[in-house]
């Protein structure tokens, strides 16, 4: 027989297995508790809180394209974060975070130290004197986000592995933006892989949810553990719908991409953008290690327009097919303003010091015609550009 690949492996998780009827999409189990065989007799499901047959189908399929011991879902991807701070950081010890990374993570590890729960230091892992004298502080845990968001820094994820093992660090990776079909951390030296599932892997908008995926079959089972002592998992409704979007991913991915090369080829010259932000474009900084990492560049971009804010406010008003929202991933376009919506949560310092601008706009562009993409977005370029002067 032949040997199935890993993506159709895992889109395929669950399909033509039910066992009652021979239905070929598996049925959703929204039972939020199960019988017992007799005392001290449960089944291999008690409550849905503990595990659940539909959320398992998700965990299975997403530790199989991120080739993982074992998936824990949960009902964000911050909550994903937490499971992970908690079940890894003992109190009082240290996390090593990257600088730019998303405002959510930012908040989290910062109310956190705040509480005195942990201690947090906020990196740029690309300067290598920074990062060593943070990991010279053994922390219990180093925080990776790459490509990161919004600025799509890359992060070579077996060099920073390294650094922070040998150290006796964990490594957790951030690989929401690109999703497993584009990069796989554990490949490369990561502990853990995290995900807001809401974004590419569901990719219709429709839907919250997150999950932590263990290299090691010991570390998923405390995830899990603690998933279920926290009371983190997420539904079995949302479960199945996750699953759904997942088995078009690689379908979305490719014409997200493509839409991304057909926009990042109008805006590498325009003259109304003052820096591009794209890991695929030969001068981006990250452009030799997002190579040799990632196996696709993804659809996100970002974009610093000469003219700050008023020439933001200015390609916006007015632009079609793109909705002004935070989130990402899904098969419409969206465009975000960093510094007001998804890290509005930071402090004006700690966004000047990540190059969040006040001109930057980050765009994840969806499925729709690239010709369409093209005209509006080029539209919108010219109102920056008059907005100038």
């Amino acid at each position: 027989m032949a040997e199935l690949g890993r993506w159709t492996q895992g889109m395929r998780t669950g399909l033509g297995e039910d066992p009652t009827h021979g239905a070929v999409v598996p049925p959703i189990y929204l039972s939020t508790n199960y019988t017992f065989e007799g005392i001290g007799e449960p089944r291999a499901y008690d409550y849905s809180r503990s595990a659940n047959p539909t959320r398992d189908h998700l965990n299975d399929a997403i530790a199989v394209l991120e080739g993982g011991a074992g998936a824990t879902a949960v009902s964000t991807g911050l909550a994903a974060i937490t499971l992970v701070a908690e079940a890894f950081v003992p109190s009082g010890r240290r996390v090593v975070v990257q600088h730019d990374a998303y405002g959510g993570t930012w908040r989290l590890f910062t109310f956190l130290a705040e509480q005195g729960r942990l201690e947090v230091d906020f990196v740029d892992f690309n300067d290598d004197e920074a990062l060593g004298a943070a990991l010279a502080l053994s922390p219990a845990l180093v925080w990776i986000e790459t490509p990161s968001n919004p600025l799509l820094r890359i992060t070579d994820i077996r060099k920073v592995a390294d650094a922070a093992h040998a150290v006796g660090a964990m490594v957790a990776a951030d690989n929401t933006f690109l999703s497993p079909l584009y990069q796989r951390p554990l490949e490369h030296g990561a502990d853990i892989v995290v995900h807001s599932t809401t974004k590419f892997i569901n990719g219709h908008s429709d839907v919250v949810g997150g999950v932590a995926v263990a290299a090691e079959q010991d570390v998923h089972d405390r995830l899990r553990l603690w998933a279920n002592a926290l009371g983190l998992t997420g539904s079995a409704f949302d479960a199945y719908l996750t699953l759904r979007g997942l088995r078009t991913l690689d379908a979305r991915m490719r014409v997200h991409t493509s839409n991304t090369e057909a926009l990042v080829d109008l805006l590498r010259d325009h003259p109304a953008v003052a820096a591009l932000y794209y890991p695929g474009l030969p001068g981006h900084p990250g452009n030799d290690v997002a190579r040799r990492q990632q196996t696709g560049m993804g659809s996100l971009l970002a974009l610093e327009l000469h003219g700050g804010r008023p020439a933001a406010e200015a390609f916006l008003d007015g632009l079609q097919i793109f909705h002004l929202a935070e989130s990402l991933g899904g098969v419409e376009s969206l465009i975000c303003h960093p510094a007001s919506m998804t890290h509005a949560g930071m402090t004006p310092e700690a966004r000047a010091t990540a190059g969040i601008g006040d001109g930057l706009l980050r765009l994840s562009v969806g499925v729709e015609s690239a010709d369409d993409l093209v005209a509006v977005v080029g539209e919108a370029l010219e109102r920056a550009a008059r907005s100038q002067g």
